[in-house]
C-alpha cells in the first residue's frame, strides 16, 4: 500500500513537490485536465438546469488508468492541482473520476512549491471549493454556448469553418477598431522650432541649451517668416524654475504586468513568457504565475529589506505594501516574486534565467526608496516676438531603486534623452547658434502588440490571469489577427535651419509605418467582427462582457448561484440566434471599387471561399468575373480601384530566358519568379513584380542557382549530399536524413548513404 499519494496537474510540479516530502508520500501527475465537456453535439443539458455532460477524452484513457490502480493502492490521496479556479477544478473532477469522496478528500494548496509552503499546506487541509469550480464551469459552459450556437451562424452567413468565442471576439473587436481609427487617421504637418543656444561667454565648458519654441507653424511660409525674425532677435534668460521631484517603483508582477515588461525588455510574446514562467514555477523558482495581486508576503517583504540593507545600505531600503488595482481581481494570491529572494541567479536555459532576473529586479525594487530628482525649466525670450523657448532638464540626485531596476513603457522611443542645463541667471544675454524648423507629420493611435493589448482587456476587466495567452494564441491561430513586422516607407521632411545669419534648406528621410511584432486585423476577422456587432451586440460589447467576468467572480465568492446566471443570460441569447438564422442576407465584404477603364466592367473586392479577392465583371449573359487574390498586406476595407487592376496584370510573361518563359507573379509568400517550374523569390525592398525587367529576374534566378549548387556536397542522382544550416546532411525523394555523428562527409559513397538512409527509417519505425 501507498501511505499518502499526492496527485498534482504537471509531471514538473510533482518531481519538484516530491523531493520536499519524503519517502511517505508518492506523487504523480494527472498532465493537466483529466476530462472535459463532450465534443460530441453540444455536451450540455440546457433543458435539465445546464447539466453537463463530462467525458474522459481518448487521449487521457491511459492516465485515468494509471490514476484509478495508484488510488485504489493507496491509504490517503492529497490533491495538490493549483489554487485558482481552474485547479480547484482539476481536483474536483479528479475526485468524480477517481470514486473519492469529496468531504474527505484532502486538498492542499500552496502558493510557491518551496518545503516550509509544502509543509504547511498537509498541516492544513481542505475540501474542495465548490464556489470556485461552479465559477470555472460556468465559464465553459457559457463560452461552449457562445462557440456552439454561433459558430454555425457565421458558416451560413460568412463563410464556413468560421468559430466565435466571447473573450477571444472582444479581442478582435479592439484590434479592428483600432485599425479603422488608423485608417480614417488624417496625417497632417507643422514645423516646430527647435533653437541650440549657449551662455555668453561661449567658450566655457557645458554651456549649450537645447530649447523648443513654445509655437509650432502650420505651414511653411510662417516656419520661415519666424526664422527671419530669430536673425535680428535677442534672446535672454526670462524665468528659471527648479523643482525637486520623486519617482515611486512600479509594483511587483502580475500575470498582465510580467507579459507586457517580458515583451518590452526581452521581446517575448505571451505566450512565450507564460510557457517560461510555468517552467519556473514547477521549479519551484517563482510563486505562481497567474495572479492579479501585487501583494508581497510579510516574509518576502522582510527577506527584501534584509538583501537591500546587506548590498546597498539603509538609505536605498523602504518596506511597502502594494494593493491591488484591477478591476475584479479575483483570489487573494500573492504578486509573482522568486520563491528564494536570497537567489540572485538560477540555473536553467536563457530564456528561464532572463525571466527570472526580471522578477527578481522587480520584486527587490518595489522595497526600495523613491528615487530624488531635480528638474530645472528654463524659459528663453526674444526681443522682437512673444514666441519663447524652453529647456528642461533632469538630474537625479539619488538614484533609489533605480539603482536595481526602471520599468519601460510602450512609447519609449530614442528621443528621450535627458537634456543637461548648463549654470544659468535670470535676465542672462544668450547666443543663439543655431535655430532649425523641422517639418513633423502628426501620428495616427498605434496598433497592438500583445502586451499591450493585454493591457487593454485588463483595463476593461475582460477575461482574467488564465486567459489572456490562449485568448491572443485563439485569435491569431483562426487567422482573424495576425502578428507580424512591417518594413514602412520613406517619407521626406523638410528642414530650414539659421545658422550664422543664413537659412538653408535640406530635405531628410524618415521611415514611416514601420511596425515591429505588431496585431493586424485580417479582412476575414473585420468582416466577422462586423456581422457579431451587427447581430450579437451583448456578445462583443465591452461593457457586457466585463459584467459576465464579476457575475463569475461572484459565483467563486458564493454570492451567486451559477445556473441562474447561465440562465438569464442563454434565455436572450438563443433568441438573438434563431433570429440571426432567420435573415436572408450573408456578410461577405463586399465593396464596389468602380469600372475598369478600359472595358466599363465594375471591379470590386469581397471575401471569396479561399480568401480576399478582387472580381472584375459579373455572371449572367454567358460571362464569367475574372478573380485575383489580394496581396498578404492588402485590406478588401483600403484597397484601391488601382491596386485591384494591378492584381490582373501578375503572372506576366517577362519573355523568352536561354529557351525557356519566365514569369512574374505574386503568392502565398509574396512576389516571385516562375521559370522552368522553379520559384525564385523577389528582394521586397529592391524588386518590383510590376516593372522587373527580365535582365535582373535572369540575375536572381542565376543567384539562386549558384547558391543551391555550393549547397549540393555531393550528387548520387536521385540521392544528395547536401550542405545545410546545421551541417551535412543526406537528402532523398523531399526527405531528409540525419549524418551518424562522426562521419566523414568527403569518403561518402552512394551505398554508404542507402545504408544511413535504412538505418534511420527503421529507428522512426521502431515503437518509443
Amino acid at each position: 500500500m501507498i501511505e499518502n499519494l499526492v496527485i498534482v496537474e504537471s509531471p514538473a510540479k510533482a518531481r519538484t513537490i516530491e523531493k520536499f516530502l519524503g519517502k511517505e508520500f508518492r506523487v504523480i501527475s494527472s498532465f493537466g485536465h483529466i476530462r472535459d465537456l463532450a465534443k460530441k453535439n453540444l455536451g450540455i443539458d440546457i433543458g435539465n438546469n445546464f447539466t453537463p455532460d463530462y467525458e474522459i477524452p481518448k487521449e487521457k484513457l491511459k492516465v485515468v488508468g494509471e490514476l484509478r490502480k495508484a488510488a485504489s493502492e493507496s491509504r490517503n490521496i492529497w490533491i495538490a492541482s493549483d489554487e485558482d479556479r481552474e485547479g480547484e477544478a482539476i481536483a474536483w473532477h479528479l475526485i468524480k473520476v477517481l470514486g473519492l469522496d469529496l468531504p474527505t478528500t484532502r486538498r492542499i494548496v500552496f502558493h510557491e512549491i518551496t518545503k516550509d509552503a509544502i509543509d504547511s499546506a498537509v498541516l492544513n487541509p481542505r475540501q474542495v471549493d465548490m464556489n470556485l469550480v461552479n465559477s470555472q464551469q460556468a465559464r465553459r459552459i457559457l463560452d461552449r454556448l457562445v462557440g456552439f450556437e454561433i459558430s454555425p451562424v457565421l458558416w451560413k452567413k460568412v463563410q464556413p469553418a468560421l468559430s466565435a468565442g466571447r473573450v477571444q471576439s472582444v479581442a478582435v473587436r479592439l484590434i479592428v477598431e483600432r485599425e479603422r481609427e488608423i485608417i480614417a487617421f488624417k496625417t497632417e504637418s507643422s514645423f516646430r522650432i527647435n533653437g541650440i543656444f549657449k551662455t555668453d561667454p561661449p567658450d566655457l565648458q557645458n554651456n549649450i541649451i537645447k530649447a523648443e519654441a513654445s509655437k509650432k507653424f502650420p505651414v511653411e511660409k510662417d516656419a520661415l517668416d519666424f526664422l527671419e525674425l530669430c536673425k535680428s532677435s535677442e534672446f535672454r534668460v526670462t524665468g528659471i524654475s527648479v523643482k525637486p521631484g520623486t519617482k515611486s517603483p512600479a509594483p511587483p508582477f502580475t500575470t498582465s504586468t510580467l507579459q507586457q515588461e517580458a515583451y518590452r525588455k526581452l521581446g517575448f510574446s505571451v505566450s512565450q513568457t507564460m510557457a517560461v514562467a510555468q517552467k519556473l514555477y514547477e521549479a519551484g523558482k517563482i510563486t505562481y504565475m497567474r495572479t492579479d495581486s501585487t501583494n508581497l508576503s510579510r516574509l518576502a517583504i522582510a527577506k527584501s529589506r534584509e538583501l537591500i540593507l546587506e548590498q546597498y545600505g539603509d538609505k536605498y531600503s523602504r518596506t511597502r505594501q502594494f494593493k491591488t488595482k484591477s478591476k475584479g481581481a479575483q483570489e487573494a494570491h500573492e504578486a509573482i516574486r522568486p520563491a528564494y529572494l536570497d537567489a540572485v541567479t538560477i540555473t536553467g536555459n536563457q530564456n528561464e534565467k532572463k525571466l527570472y532576473e526580471l522578477i527578481w529586479k522587480r520584486t527587490i525594487a518595489s522595497q526600495m526608496a523613491d528615487a530624488q530628482v531635480e528638474r530645472t525649466t528654463i524659459s528663453i525670450g526674444m526681443s522682437n516676438s512673444p514666441v519663447s523657448f524652453s529647456a528642461t532638464g533632469e538630474v537625479i540626485k539619488f538614484d533609489g531603486f533605480l539603482k536595481v531596476y526602471a520599468e519601460s513603457t510602450d512609447t519609449e522611443n530614442g528621443d528621450d534623452e535627458k537634456n543637461i542645463i548648463p549654470d544659468v541667471r535670470e535676465n542672462m544675454l544668450l547666443h543663439c547658434d543655431s535655430v532649425s524648423a523641422t517639418q513633423k507629420y502628426t501620428s495616427p493611435p498605434p496598433r497592438y502588440t500583445e502586451a499591450s493589448l493585454v493591457k487593454k482587456l485588463e483595463e476593461l476587466g475582460i477575461g482574467r490571469p488564465s486567459t489572456y495567452a490562449p485568448t491572443i494564441s485563439i485569435i491569431q491561430n483562426r487567422g482573424y489577427v495576425l502578428r507580424e513586422d512591417r518594413p514602412g516607407e520613406k517619407r521626406p521632411v523638410k528642414v530650414f535651419t539659421l545658422s550664422g545669419g543664413h537659412i538653408t534648406a535640406t530635405t531628410k528621410t524618415e521611415n514611416v509605418g514601420k511596425e515591429k511584432s505588431k496585431l493586424f486585423p485580417q479582412d476575414i476577422g473585420m468582416i466577422v467582427n462586423d456581422f457579431l456587432t451587427e447581430n450579437f451586440s451583448d456578445i462583443v460589447d465591452y461593457n457586457f462582457t466585463a459584467e459576465v467576468e464579476e457575475q463569475f467572480d461572484k459565483i467563486a465568492e458564493g454570492k451567486l448561484q451559477w445556473t441562474g446566471m447561465l440562465d438569464k443570460f442563454y434565455s436572450t441569447f438563443h433568441k438573438t440566434v434563431e433570429a440571426t438564422l432567420e435573415k436572408r442576407d450573408r456578410k461577405t465584404g463586399v465593396r464596389i471599387l468602380g469600372k475598369h477603364p478600359e472595358t466599363g466592367e465594375q471591379v470590386s473586392v469581397k471575401m471569396g471561399r479561399f480568401g480576399p479577392v478582387a472580381q472584375i465583371g459579373e455572371s449572367g449573359n454567358g460571362t464569367k468575373p475574372r478573380f485575383a487574390s489580394l496581396a498578404k498586406n492588402q485590406l478588401i476595407e483600403t484597397i484601391t480601384l488601382q491596386e485591384a487592376l494591378d492584381l490582373f496584370r501578375l503572372p506576366r510573361s517577362l519573355g523568352i530566358y536561354e529557351g525557356d518563359e519566365m514569369t512574374v507573379g505574386i503568392g502565398k509568400f509574396g512576389p516571385y519568379i516562375r521559370y522552368r517550374n522553379k520559384f525564385y523569390s523577389l528582394k521586397k525592398s529592391i524588386d518590383d513584380p510590376y516593372s522587373i525587367s527580365i535582365e535582373r529576374a535572369a540575375e536572381i534566378v542565376r543567384e539562386k542557382s549558384e547558391s543551391d549548387r555550393k549547397k549540393i556536397l555531393k550528387d548520387f542522382g536521385e540521392i544528395k549530399l547536401m550542405n545545410g544550416r546545421y551541417g551535412p546532411y543526406i537528402s532523398r525523394d523531399k526527405e531528409n536524413y540525419r549524418l551518424p555523428k562522426g562521419t566523414e562527409t568527403d569518403k561518402l559513397t552512394r551505398e554508404d548513404c542507402l545504408r544511413i538512409i535504412e538505418q534511420s527509417r527503421k529507428t522512426k519505425k521502431s515503437p518509443k
